[in-house]
């Protein structure tokens, strides 16, 4: 606590205010509160919160109480100088002396930075979540305890031309085929039940009026003590693995082996998958985020990993961490989007991996995107997202030299 005169000098303070603010009495007492003792290093005077709730106790003569605020306390020379980052509450009550007019002002100041810290720890978060969500492919989506829909990355609303607000209210029903409602219901049902993850195919109509086959996973996420808090989900379109599988069953005996070895291929892709337990580092597909000039790896999911086995990349820079990527024309991509602000997406692009770490590069083909991650309006990182492709390339060049495209 402070204590002030009605010309908001420092009259007193307690020890615990002088140790937290770093100040002795000799360099606050006598001195004006806010033009002497505790400048704002950015608003003026007049402009400053404090200020204000001061001039209505003052004048009602009543306590008032002052909003969070962020003041930085300057830290003394022998400290390194500087600011240290601070937030506080406080509140400023007036004391009447026999005529009723106020003798001096208490302030009573908390310091909450830790917890306004945490707020904003907990926002940049959230932030981030969102971001990764809407960056997907996918259709993402996530319902609370109980599975009423909560969220559904904007991807449904482009693919479906119904708006989220619709599709929040039950008007995802009208995206399933009617047949696969009942499925749908049964699976989930079960899954609620159990407490466990769903897969289900199903069919889903996009914005021209065509049903897709579609992948949907649901994954439980629960707390420390194993009551699920929300559910994770995300919708793949695999019609046209599915449609491809199909057509490869329906040919003659001769391509019956291909048919089988295309039907496991896709089997085990899907069961490798595994629904996002976090939008970050389960994500079904490939993605990583690099971050500055120099590309440098500062999140790598399992499914990225999974490029390069054996190799150390988190915190080096792309170009050495995976050095047979620079010669592809990667780093060039990577700087277009860093330079300009604007996402990168390819389809099926042939890259060589060292997938072995044995020296020896190998052809995959992959489709994937680059976005910018925006700071304070200013380009600071990439999002890099991808999954692999090679075996529809290599079956849809198959089924070209056999003339079935």
């Amino acid at each position: 606590m402070v204590v002030l005169s009605p010309e908001y000098k420092i009259l007193a303070a307690t020890e615990a205010y002088l140790q937290i603010t770093m100040r002795t009495k000799e360099q606050i007492l006598e001195k004006h509160f806010l033009l002497e003792a505790f400048p704002d290093k950015e608003l003026s005077y007049d402009e400053n919160p404090v200020k204000a709730s001061l001039d209505k106790a003052l004048q009602s003569k009543k306590i008032e109480y002052l909003d969070v605020i962020r003041y930085d306390l300057p830290k003394p020379e022998s400290e390194g100088g500087g600011y240290d980052v601070r937030y506080w509450e406080a509140s400023h009550t007036p004391v009447l002396d026999e005529d009723g007019n106020v003798a001096f002002l208490i302030q009573h100041t908390s310091d909450v930075t830790e917890r306004e810290l945490a707020k904003l720890a907990l926002s940049e978060s959230e932030e981030k979540f969102r971001f990764m969500a809407e960056a997907m492919p996918q259709l993402i989506f996530t319902t609370d305890a109980t599975g009423v829909l909560t969220y559904l990355n904007k991807r449904w609303e482009n693919y479906t031309s119904f708006s989220l607000d619709e599709l929040l209210q039950e008007g995802w029903q009208k995206v399933i085929h009617p047949d696969d409602l009942p499925t749908v219901a049964a699976k989930w049902e079960e899954a609620f039940q159990k407490k466990s993850n769903m897969q289900v195919e199903l069919r889903k109509r996009d914005k021209d009026g065509i049903y897709r086959w579609h992948l949907c996973r649901t994954q439980p996420m629960e707390d420390n003590e194993g009551n699920i808090i929300m559910w994770v989900g995300s919708s793949t379109d695999i019609h046209d693995t599915r449609v491809m599988v199909q057509e490869l069953l329906e040919t003659n005996e001769q391509m019956a082996l291909l048919s089988d070895q295309v039907q496991f291929a896709y089997e085990k892709a899907e069961s490798e998958r595994k629904v996002l337990e976090t939008l970050f580092m389960q994500a079904p597909a490939m993605f990583c985020i690099l971050k500055g000039p120099d590309h440098r790896f500062e999140i790598i999911n399992e499914k990225y990993q999974q490029l390069y086995p054996g190799k150390e990349m988190l915190h080096k820079p792309l170009a050495e961490a995976v050095p047979e990527i620079v010669e592809q024309g990667f780093i060039e991509l990577l700087d277009g989007v860093y330079n300009t602000g604007k996402a990168y997406i390819a389809e099926e692009v042939p890259i060589m991996l060292d997938k072995n770490n044995n020296g020896k590069l190998e052809e995959a083909f992959f489709t994937f995107s680059y976005h910018p991650i925006f700071e304070s309006n200013e380009v600071s990182g990439i999002l890099a997202f991808g999954y692999e492709v090679t075996e529809q390339v290599r079956f849809r060049k198959k089924l070209q030299e056999l003339g079935r495209v």
